[in-house]
């Protein structure tokens, strides 16, 4: 029996019948790591003792009945999520032998659950980028074509659910860095309201940004996930006291559903194959009984240029307590600040020092008021536009990327249209909003095109209902990567 590259509910079923156990799971996607991971890249650390002693716990669960949805399902997770006794890196030397004593709070959710951790996953450093080239562990190659990018910066994730190195893995999402890599891999990328996932041993980028959440290879899995891991968390002063919606029976059913296309979101540059899919994607749900308009979102243009403000202005000061003290790499210097200077020059990447120098000069005295606090008042103008646009539609839909996966090296040296990579995204983030990416064809090439869809805050089931009514309907062949 074929195990890898099932989704979490055929590997469920598996379990529950007893037709296999979790050790039989953890070992098949163990070989599988070992043969593929070499040439993809998706691990830093393969935690293979600790996930078959998760398995062997998993089946006494099992055979005692109080498995749940997530019991012996093995997962990977991203490098900057908080692990007990597991070495977390961020993807950075600084932090290349960091060993937690403690776990996140959806890495803890996910131990109760019963999940198994296959190991910690390649990732930019520090979550900046949107290619997976910025890790200090050496790039992740793009499982249906190794010379290209998988996206950023939970490319790790998104390579390893495609390539069928994890059942399910979490990734986190500061610009679009869950949804832009799943489309980029061909997987289900969800970002969850900001709020909704508690963020608390997740190690930080973009504090008012990130928000964990699954990838997954359906639909059906990212809602099984991300009900895991919701809920309030008294931890995170940022997590919301709200029920988590019932997220593990979808029912595809959107007729009367509005859909809104915002006409910001198809611009030139935008490939011809991948508009052509996702006004396929909207003709689907259209089909299917959605009410389609046309909608505006007018501060779009605006959107990215105020990420690069608000982001590496947060970065710059969460990123300061890596000075080779508490924690981490530590290079002696003559004295304290030589010591700090030492420390950052040879533990921090060039993406991460180019982001923190932008967020200090915006933070500065005599800047602040002309670039942060501008650009704040900017990003309250693009929530206000989704706000307006979710009084006339339940859902939006648009691109997820411009472009199909690009190859390694392509966009490296010019860092302006690689953060124009995240166009799509990254508003989202900004308003806060939950969105999810889903797979929606290929190109001629045989590269995958995901296409996004946005909804209202806290309105994850919506969003869910009208993205697993989509994939149902469309019945895309999804063929597995052609490495082995």
């Amino acid at each position: 029996m074929d195990l890898v590259g099932r989704t979490i509910r055929e590997l469920r079923a598996f379990l529950d019948r007893g037709e296999v156990t979790s050790e039989d799971l953890v070992r098949a996607y163990l070989d599988r790591i070992e043969g593929w991971n070499p040439r993809i890249n998706a691990y830093i650390t393969v935690t293979a003792e600790l996930a078959l002693e998760m398995a062997r716990a998993a089946d006494r669960r099992i055979r005692s009945g109080q498995a749940g949805p997530l019991t012996g399902i093995p997962v990977g997770l991203k490098d900057l999520l908080i692990t007990e006794g597991v070495r977390t890196t961020c993807g950075s030397r600084i932090l290349e032998g960091f060993v937690p004593p403690y776990d996140g709070t959806v890495v803890a959710r996910l131990r109760q659950a019963g999940a198994v951790f296959l190991g910690k996953l390649n990732m930019d450093e520090f979550a900046m980028g949107s290619s997976n080239e910025t890790s200090a562990f050496g790039p992740v190659r793009n499982p249906w074509d190794p010379e290209r990018v998988p996206g950023g910066s939970s490319g790790g994730s998104a390579a390893a659910v495609a390539a069928g190195l994890a059942a399910a893995a979490l990734g986190s999402d500061t610009g679009g860095s869950i949804r832009q890599p799943a489309a980029l891999c061909g997987v289900v990328g969800l970002k969850p309201t900001y709020g909704r996932v508690s963020r608390y041993g997740l190690v930080a980028f973009a504090s008012s940004l990130d928000q964990i959440g699954p990838l997954t290879a359906d639909v059906a899995d990212a809602g099984w996930v991300l009900e895991a891991i919701a809920g309030h968390d008294p931890l995170d002063s940022t997590s919301i006291d709200r029920p988590v919606p019932a997220l593990r029976d979808l029912q595809p059913e959107v007729r009367g559903l509005r859909v809104g296309v915002p006409r910001e979101y198809f611009i030139e540059g935008l490939d011809p194959e991948v508009e052509a899919a996702v006004r396929r994607a909207v003709g689907v749900l259209e089909d299917l009984g959605a009410e389609v308009r046309e909608v505006s979102l007018p501060h779009t243009g605006y959107a990215v240029a105020t990420y690069y403000l608000i982001a590496p202005a947060e970065a710059s000061s969460n990123l300061a307590r890596y000075d080779g003290v508490k924690y981490g790499l530590r290079v002696a210097g003559e004295d304290l600040i030589d010591t700090y200077r030492k420390t950052r020059a040879a533990g921090f990447g060039p993406e991460v020092k180019r982001r923190i120098m932008l967020g200090t000069y915006a933070l500065s005295a005599g800047y602040y008021d002309a670039y942060y606090l501008k650009a704040q008042k900017v990003r309250a103008r693009v929530a206000e536009d989704f706000r307006r646009a979710f009084q006339q539609v339940d859902v939006i839909a648009c691109p997820t990327t411009p472009t199909p996966a690009f190859r390694l090296g392509e966009k490296v040296d010019d860092p302006l249209q690689m953060y124009l990579n995240d166009i799509f995204t990254i508003p989202a983030n900004l308003a806060g909003l939950p969105g999810i990416n889903v797979p929606c064809g290929f190109t001629a090439q045989g590269l995958p095109m995901g296409f996004q869809l946005l909804a209202g805050p806290f309105e994850e089931e919506i969003l869910l209902r009208a993205a697993y009514a989509y994939e149902q309907a469309a019945g895309i062949k999804r063929p597995k990567p052609a490495l082995g």
